[in-house]
């Protein structure tokens, strides 16, 4: 997964700056950032404090991780399948 280049408190005083007025063409010209980042990250943050926002990012990468580990132990499993159904 890629890293981002804006830390969750960056992320989230961005979208604090569009809650007190600022419109999106100012905020992606002043932040460097596309115009449909910046709406994602409303979509999914929107309304999240720093704190929250972290949390929810370490969850997200603990979860990726989880699924990674997932997909190597089933194609074991399926490995040792057939390697077992060969010998019978």
């Amino acid at each position: 997964m890629k890293k981002s280049k804006f830390t969750s408190t960056q992320i989230a005083n961005i979208l604090k700056e569009f809650d007190s007025g600022k419109s999106v063409e100012e905020i992606s010209r002043e932040h460097g950032v596309s115009r449909a980042t910046f709406y994602n990250w409303r979509r999914r943050y929107g309304g999240m404090e720093a704190s929250e926002l972290k949390r929810v990012k370490e969850l997200e990468e603990e979860n990726a991780k989880l699924k990674r580990m997932y997909a190597n132990l089933a194609l074991e499993l399926d490995t040792a399948k057939y390697i077992i159904e060969k010998k019978l």
